[in-house]
């Protein structure tokens, strides 16, 4: 499905055809095109956005999910859905704590301003999930937040830790002891907001809410992900902004571009599939095949990439 002709299970409206979900100017969510005809939102523009999407975790009512978890859905349904929501557990945690560095590398202040708000929407996202976890009881016996996302990471695979703990905290800790260090900016927006959160976020995000509204389970969870998945449509919206202009200004931000992407896609598509053997597939833990998460990843990318003017 095309993120921008897909449709609900129900017939209506996608959300990513919801007004709020278009106002972030991700290309990804356009027609089809050369990319020429997107209006990108300036940093000014994305911030007063983001005081418009204000969302709060705790008004979230997670009693019917805690049901579902329990009752509607099998043991062996739970482990496998266990992949993809970990992946985004201990995501979210590990931006939060690696987003900061890079706010304060941002060459302007309009852009340091919009990455401040992120910082709080990252933490955000954290405690959805910790409230899902915990009220849900998605993992029985666990404790503090910190003992949680510790179970959590266990359910994660090699190329998930080679993603984070070592290409983005490379740049990260980079970025930190050289904040003016302008190409490792680029490579490391291009990592955080085009890969993380452009291929892998969004497109889990796609398709666990769209499972979810199909069997009809989790509605606090679709409610809560579906506000996050706008909040990263948002955050992906700032980092097309950024790296087109980076590219217009340099030829070598647009090799930094590349670079990162030559580098980072190939572990990123060990990210998106489950850690069993695709003949164990049902199809995949949320209902589509490991081809369909491939090309919806990659034509989300494609089309934000050739806004920047770049290719794949």
């Amino acid at each position: 499905m095309e993120p921008a002709e897909a449709k609900e299970a129900t017939g209506s409206p996608s959300r990513t055809r919801r007004e709020d979900f278009r106002a972030t100017s991700d290309p990804a969510l356009q027609e089809a095109g050369n990319g020429s005809n997107v209006k990108l939102l300036d940093y000014g523009e994305l911030y007063e956005l983001w005081e418009r999407q204000q969302w709060l975790t705790q008004d979230l009512d997670f009693s019917q999910d805690r049901i579902d978890w329990h009752e509607r859905i099998s043991e062996d349904e739970r482990f496998r859905r266990m992949y993809g929501l970990s992946s985004f557990f201990i995501g979210e945690q590990k931006v939060a704590d690696e987003l900061g560095p890079i706010m304060r590398a941002a060459p302007t202040e309009e852009q340091r301003i919009f990455l401040a708000t992120q910082i709080v929407d990252e933490a955000r996202h954290v405690r959805f999930f910790e409230r899902f976890y915990s009220e849900v009881g998605v993992l029985e016996g666990t404790g503090d937040l910190t003992e949680r996302l510790e179970m959590t990471s266990k359910h994660t695979n090699e190329a998930f830790e080679q993603l984070f703990d070592e290409l983005l905290k490379s740049r990260v800790d980079r970025l930190a002891a050289e904040p003016e260090d302008r190409e490792t900016l680029v490579e490391a927006i291009t990592l955080y907001h085009m890969v993380i959160e452009g291929v892998l976020a969004l497109t889990g995000q796609h398709f666990i809410i769209d499972y979810n509204t199909r069997q009809g389970t989790l509605p606090a969870f679709v409610e809560g992900f579906s506000n996050v998945a706008r909040d990263e449509h948002r955050h992906i919206a700032f980092g097309v902004r950024f790296l087109t202009d980076m590219a217009a200004e340099d030829d070598r931000y647009r090799e930094a571009i590349q670079r990162m992407l030559a580098e980072a896609l190939p572990v990123a598509n060990g990210v998106l599939d489950p850690p069993w053997p695709p003949e164990e597939d049902l199809v995949t833990e949320f209902g589509q095949t490991r081809e369909e998460t491939h090309a919806f990843a990659a034509q989300c990318l494609t089309r934000r990439l050739k806004v920047i003017g770049l290719e794949v």
